[in-house]
Order: structure tokens, then sequence, then C-alpha cells
């Protein structure tokens, strides 16, 4: 097992620092921090998922303080596909704030249309609008504009003295639904996010070896394919991997929901090119891995197994991921022997 001081970053990462206390009653008291926030992403079955940011707001119990997340004032285009990994794309940067425990909503920019100007996601079949179904006031700031979607965290947080650093996780293989209905746009659920913070968490990553991902295709048959890893808690064995589902949506008694998933990117190393993921900002302890090429059949809003038009299965496992805070875990899919 290897460990490293990098962090596997699929993310919003909010910074927030500030000068250290003193003893010397000549210093005055620390009472303010430095706010900054940048985004990065985990996985979803698309070619693009381009979120039109416009606004970051602070809220506590006194103050409400709102960051334009673009120099002009305008949106801030992201496509979270391009921010795997250690990629993070910067929000807001250097603002300072008093001290204390604050919530925090982000604004998009809500789009219907298939425009590539604002919020979208990009197919094979071409680009669609993105809208989250969430709207609503953080302060009184903004909430009232156009078209405008609200990402609001529950979990509150402290900015104390010192380095502060939080994480606010985009999982888009639960949160990002397809046109479904009369809807002729993608939907991105506000509880696909979750804020963490970086102090307690670490990150994981590996390969996936070439015989792994063609016995999968092989025993899948078809044509489709989709390369994800999934992270579930503690020691779930292989046969009680199941995949993500919706609210209402229940699991048996004997299945385990995933924590998170990664997509498997391929990428060039020496010329070779080779199959690997990455999770980041994992809270520190144990877990199990399950890898599959059947990504695309998991559909967020329903049960998928093995069985049926659209088959789901968990192809082989690694187990005792052990996480340790602020270090990278290297575990590789290789054949069982």
């Amino acid at each position: 097992m290897k460990y490293s001081l990098s962090f596997v970053a699929i993310t919003i990462a909010t910074l927030l620092s500030a000068c250290g206390g003193s003893d010397d009653s000549s210093t005055p008291p620390v009472t303010s921090g430095q706010f900054a926030l940048g985004v990065s992403d985990n996985p979803a079955d698309a070619e693009v998922v381009n979120v039109a940011f416009k606004q970051v707001v602070l809220k506590s119990s006194d103050n409400t303080f709102s960051f334009n997340v673009s120099d002009d004032g305008g949106l801030k285009q992201v496509d979270l596909l391009t921010v795997q990994g250690q990629e993070v794309e910067t929000l807001v940067s250097g603002q300072s704030v008093p001290l204390g425990e604050y919530q925090m909503c982000i604004y998009m920019k809500n789009n219907e249309t298939a425009s590539t100007d604002s919020s979208y996601v990009q197919t094979v079949d071409g680009p669609l609008g993105l809208v989250t179904n969430s709207n609503g006031s953080c302060g009184g700031v903004g909430a009232d504009e156009a078209d405008t979607g609200r990402l609001f965290f529950n979990k509150a947080f402290t900015i104390a003295a010192g380095t502060n650093t939080f994480v606010a996780e985009f999982e888009l293989a639960k949160g990002l639904q397809a046109p479904h209905g009369n809807k002729d746009y993608w939907t991105l659920k506000p509880t696909s996010v979750q804020l963490v913070n970086v102090s307690e968490v670490g990150g994981v990553e590996g390969g996936i070896s070439q015989s792994v991902h063609d016995n999968c295709e092989a025993q899948a048959g078809g044509s489709d394919f989709a390369e994800a890893v999934y992270l579930y808690p503690g020691s779930t064995a292989l046969a009680n991997m199941a995949d993500f589902r919706g609210e209402g949506v229940d699991y048996l008694e004997s299945e385990v929901a995933p924590i998170a998933s990664a997509r498997v990117n391929s990428v060039l190393e020496d010329g070779v090119e080779v199959l690997e993921y990455e999770f980041g900002f994992v809270a520190a302890g144990t877990y199990s891995l399950g890898y599959t090429c059947l990504a695309n059949n998991d559909d967020a809003d329903a049960a998928n197994g093995a069985e049926g038009d659209f088959p789901f299965v968990i192809y082989t496992d690694e187990q005792d991921v052990v996480v340790i805070n602020e270090a990278s875990t290297e575990r590789d899919f290789e054949p069982k022997t």
C-alpha cells in the first residue's frame, strides 16, 4: 500500500485562512479569515457537464456575504469533467470574512434550452440545458433573479483562525438526472453536493489492468460500456455491492449502497495507454472498492441489477482500503489469483 501527500480532487474546494493568535496583549485578536472557493468534479456518464456559476453566499446568524465568481460579475463557466482528479477551478479567493459559524449557498444559472452559453450537458446526441430544481434565498442575496438555481449546504462549518480548507463535493453519478417525462433538459439535484473538511479526508487512486477490463466486457456481453469504480463502506462483500438509487427506491437487506463513484479514464504513461481512477476527499476510514464496466446502466432513480435489458453488476472488488487524513492511498485492480 502506498501513500502520497497529493489530494484527489473531485470537488468544490473552499480555502479559509486567517493569521494565528498571540499571547501578546498588545496584539489585536484575530477577527477575520480569508475565503476562497474552487470547483472540481465527480464523474457522470456525459461528455460535458458545464455549470454556469453566478454567486457564492456565506450566511451566519449575524451577517451575509455575497461574492461574485468572475472578475466582471458575469457567469463563471466550468465544465466539471475537465477538473477531475487533482484539478480545481477557483470561484472565490482572498475574501475576508469574520470568524464564526456559517452556511453556504452557491447560485448557478438555470438553463432549459440547448445553449452552450449557460449551464448545459453535452452527450453524443448534442447539448441540452441543465438546471437545479432548488431555488430560494440564502440571506436574501441573488435569489430573486430570473433562472437562478440554488445549491444549498445544510451542514454548517466554522471559519477559525489559521488555515481551514473545505470541499463541496459533487457526486454526479447519483445527482445528475437525464431528461425524463416532458423535460428535455438535465437536472442537477441539490443533494448531489456535500461539504467536507480537507483536514479530515484523504484520497484513493489506482489503475485497472487490461485483463480486468477485457474480462468484464467479455462477461457482460453487448457493445455499450462505461467503466467506473464504486466506493463502499467498511468490508462490503462483492455480492452485496449495489447501485445508486434515488429517494424512495429501497435496497434489499443484503444490499449496500455506494458512497461515491469515480470514472475510469484512459491516459498515456510513457507512450502506453493505461486505465486509471481517482477518488478525492474521502473521510478517513476503511472502505471497499468495486469495479464495473456497466456504469452506463446505473440509473440513479431506479434499482438496477444483473437481470433485464440494461444489466448492472459490480465485476470485481478490492477490500481493506484504508484512507488516511491528508494522504492518497493507491489500490490497483488486478486479476484475482
